[in-house]
């Protein structure tokens, strides 16, 4: 794919302030992998998961790494205006979302766009505005709006996780924490990461 590859976003909210690590990579770049499971352990310079698929992973932690955790959310809070990702699924009736994620105000714009994601099967990451939202009858179609003047509409089923940045520390990556790291690297070989999403509070990051 010879397009701009769009990572995820991870912040860290602290003490009042927010610091922001953000990648973007072209296909011809270092690979990239996406970890997704529960600490085995950790240390200040590493971490080691048990991925979903039963494999132990480590990976690096790079100098200055960042962490956070997400907070339950609800889609009464979305109304025009916001930045969403969304991870969705396409079907007959179009796209589905599998999972949505609200930005706070001062990431707008981050990794606008919609591009392929490894959540599950063909699915894909839409980072982009929410132009309109409409109750249905099984959950709400939500258009997004992005780069280029493009659209999307995703349904979103009651279903559907819906969560936001919160504030996490080291501290939290206790061994059987869940979490999402999104990692330079390809899979099976050294893995380095320069930021963390940690499961609080009985939140498993959803994407």
């Amino acid at each position: 794919m010879a397009n701009t590859l769009l990572r995820i976003a991870a912040a860290m909210l602290s003490a009042g302030s927010m610091t922001l690590a953000a990648t973007q990579v072209s296909a011809q770049d270092a690979p990239h992998s996406n970890v997704r499971g529960t600490v085995i352990s950790a240390s200040a310079t590493s971490l080691k998961v048990k991925s979903r698929d039963g494999k132990t992973v480590e990976v690096t932690l790079a100098s200055g790494w960042k962490i956070t955790s997400l907070a339950r959310a609800s889609l009464a809070l979305i109304k025009p205006g916001d930045y969403v990702g969304i991870a969705s699924m396409p079907n007959a009736k179009g796209d589905r979302a599998l999972e949505v994620l609200i930005f706070p105000p001062a990431l707008k714009g981050l990794g606008e766009g919609s591009h392929g994601w490894d959540l599950k099967p063909k699915s894909s990451m839409t980072n982009a505005s929410v132009t309109n939202l409409v109750k249905g009858v099984n959950g709400k179609a939500v258009t997004l709006s992005y780069s280029g003047g493009q659209q999307k509409t995703i349904t979103i089923p009651p279903t559907a996780p819906v969560v936001t940045f919160a504030p996490a520390t080291p501290a939290d990556l206790k061994p059987g924490a869940s979490v999402f790291v999104s990692a330079e690297g390809a899979a099976g070989g050294p893995l380095i990461t320069h930021q963390v999403v940690v499961g609080k509070n009985g939140v498993v990051p959803p994407m």
